[in-house]
């Protein structure tokens, strides 16, 4: 498999990084730590009981010496981040409903995040999707200019043409479809779903540039250039537009059929001249639906290796694992979440 991890741990090398995990004692976590510790690539921050993240780490014989273990019942600043988080949550939480939360370590690891006790957060061994993203919407927030959180995949392989061995896919994990957003008294349009595709595209780009993608981004769809009607084919069209008015140096076109996004072929037939039709590496779904079983072929009939769901649009970077997760896919997505710092 090609590397495309050496580049960021250099990169991380030359610019140490502080990661939260939010299950200390877990031995998937504690084998990953063990290693970027030894390789000196990043600062680790255990949430945990210490006593039993040290005997977790010693049944496995992982190293875990230089990271530091922070256990929300002892922790010396827990009151004033409770203070913080009430002052978060403009008066939608009491101080007692927040310190109940922030003794769970999803809450309290991303706190220490918000706080500047660390640049970064992985987690979600242990947790499900929603409990890790549910406190970086609360806490963390959309970044300046953002109206969602969107994610997206990198697929990695070391054979087949050139240019589609390392590509990017989004959203394929978690905007379910998009929908405008009304104003209920009014019944004005304030974000059309348009936007928030667009929006989409234009991360997910810039996602796939940190990863060394030089990204050419296709929306998507059944049609190609108004060949089919209904369905997603007006939301891909006119997010397309959108992007490029957000982005206009960015390769974007759509709505492409993904044969035509990829074939220089059908691409000469279906919509010649195009800049990105025939040689596109950044594929945006129109739907979860079509985005995670597209990835999932991808991965297991194409033969990439697919990392993610990377999160896109938050204040910093909160990533989650699947549940399944191994070590090496801790290890390597604790590099790709630090990267995005």
């Amino acid at each position: 498999m090609a590397d495309m991890f050496a580049p960021l741990v250099e990169q991380l090398k030359a610019n140490p990084k502080t990661i939260v995990f939010t299950e200390g004692s877990d031995p998937r976590i504690l084998e990953a730590a063990s290693k970027l510790l030894a390789e000196k690539v990043l600062n680790v921050v255990m949430v945990g009981n210490k006593a039993e993240c040290e005997a977790a780490a010693a049944a496995g014989n992982f190293d875990i010496s230089g990271a530091e273990i922070i256990d929300p019942d002892t922790y010396e600043g827990f009151d004033e981040m409770v203070s913080t988080m009430v002052e978060l949550r403009k008066g939608k939480m009491t101080a007692e409903e927040c310190a109940s939360l922030l003794k769970k370590s999803n809450y309290f690891g991303t706190m220490l995040v918000k706080m500047g006790k660390a640049d970064c957060l992985l987690g979600g061994a242990t947790y499900s999707t929603a409990d890790t993203v549910r406190p970086a919407l609360q806490l963390i927030k959309t970044k300046k200019g953002a109206h969602l959180v969107s994610s997206c995949f990198i697929l990695d392989r070391d054979w087949g043409d050139e240019g589609l061995k390392r590509i990017a896919m989004g959203d394929c994990a978690i905007n379910i479809d998009y929908q405008d957003t009304v104003d209920k008294a009014t019944g004005e349009v304030k974000l059309s779903a348009a936007d928030k595709l667009a929006e989409v595209i234009v991360e997910t780009a810039k996602t796939a540039a940190i990863f060394g993608i030089d990204p050419k981004v296709a929306v998507l769809s059944f049609s190609t250039k108004g060949s089919g009607k209904g369905g997603t084919v007006a939301l891909s069209h006119d997010a397309t537009i959108k992007a490029q008015a957000l982005a206009p140096d960015l390769a974007i076109d759509g709505e492409l059929q993904f044969d035509a996004a990829v074939s220089p072929e059908v691409a000469q037939t279906k919509c010649k001249g195009s800049k990105v039709a025939g040689q596109a590496n950044t594929f945006i779904f129109p739907c979860i639906e079509a985005g995670n079983i597209g990835y999932k072929i991808a991965q297991r009939l194409g033969g990439y290796a697919a990392y993610g769901p990377i999160l896109q649009g938050l204040n910093a970077p909160i990533n989650d694992l699947s549940r399944g997760c191994n070590a090496d896919e801790v290890y390597k997505m604790s590099l790709i979440t630090a990267c995005q710092s």
